[in-house]
């Protein structure tokens, strides 16, 4: 009976510290979520603490790749104050990863006022030395845009 309850609470004890071992999918959508949260009230620079210095962004109103955090800074400080949204849904987000890189995919809208804005939006994060996560890669388009 003894060696049963000790054998029963080293497991609950096993299943409770995985329990709070973030995943590497909870983290990466953790580090998603609280910056777009800070993106929608005017703050880009979650988005550029984030990402690596070597960067790449598509944007589907520009006519080329951004590469690194040098031209992504450029493009988002002027943004600063001016992006604001009620409330934004991650919709149906998926990581896939490896031990030191994750590709987060998921579609996202926006509310600002009567006004809905849907996106398709893929960032890549690679795992630094420092043990940080960064996005290396960010592809943003627009969904079922009007096509003329």
């Amino acid at each position: 009976m003894k060696i049963i309850c000790i054998t029963l609470f080293l497991t609950l004890a096993a299943m409770t510290n995985a329990q709070e071992k973030p995943t590497i999918q909870s983290t990466i959508i953790g580090l998603e979520k609280a910056a777009l949260e800070r993106w929608i009230h005017g703050d880009p620079t979650a988005f550029l603490e984030l990402s690596a210095p070597d960067v790449v962004y598509f944007d589907p109103f520009l006519e080329r790749r951004l590469n690194g955090i040098d031209e992504l800074t450029k493009l988002y400080m002027p943004l600063k104050g001016q992006v604001n949204a009620e409330q934004f849904e991650l919709i149906d987000p998926v990581v896939q990863a490896t031990d030191k890189m994750a590709v987060l995919t998921f579609n996202f809208r926006s509310q600002v006022g009567e006004k809905l804005q849907k996106w398709n939006c893929t960032e890549v994060y690679r795992l630094e030395a420092d043990g940080k996560w960064k996005i290396v890669q960010t592809h943003w388009s627009l969904t079922k845009p009007e096509l003329k």
